[in-house]
């Protein structure tokens, strides 16, 4: 068992999803820092000053003024500011993901299959530039092809 783990962990394959994950953990810390330290001030900013994280609702009846004087009385809370600001790094996540999909895609249709450099005579078969206009090999007229 251990021989056919061993073999296991070391396949390209397995390895290379090792360095996507943890790439993507590190991509994951990188937009949530831009979530959370530039995009969700701007956005509050132009919401007049609105902390999404600081967004909540009691459910205890009573009303607290701040999420931390909600979590010191104990209360249990509706954090829907943390669900918008999840959802938003969500969005923006996907769309860099999208855009690094679009860009390996558009690199990959440019690997265009190189122009042949050779054709092969029609009547002795054999292999001959492509620009030739006889065969060197049995003088037959290569012109029509």
């Amino acid at each position: 068992m251990l021989k056919e783990f061993k073999q296991f962990i070391s396949r390209g394959n397995v390895m290379d999803m090792a360095v996507g994950v943890i790439i993507g953990g590190a991509f994951g810390k990188i937009v949530s820092s831009l979530v959370n330290d530039v995009l969700m001030p701007l956005i509050g900013k132009l919401t007049g000053g609105v902390d999404f994280s600081n967004l909540f609702v009691s459910l205890d009846g009573n009303s607290y003024a701040t999420l931390a004087q909600a979590d010191e009385a104990g209360a249990a809370v509706l954090r829907y500011g943390a669900f918008i600001q999840n959802i938003i790094d969500f969005l923006i996540i996907s769309f860099c993901i999208f855009l690094v999909v679009k860009t390996f895609n558009k690199m990959k249709k440019q690997e265009a299959p190189a122009a042949p450099k050779t054709k092969i005579c029609d009547h002795c078969k054999m292999e001959v530039p492509i620009g030739a206009t006889k065969c060197p090999y049995c003088t037959g007229d290569l012109s029509a092809k």
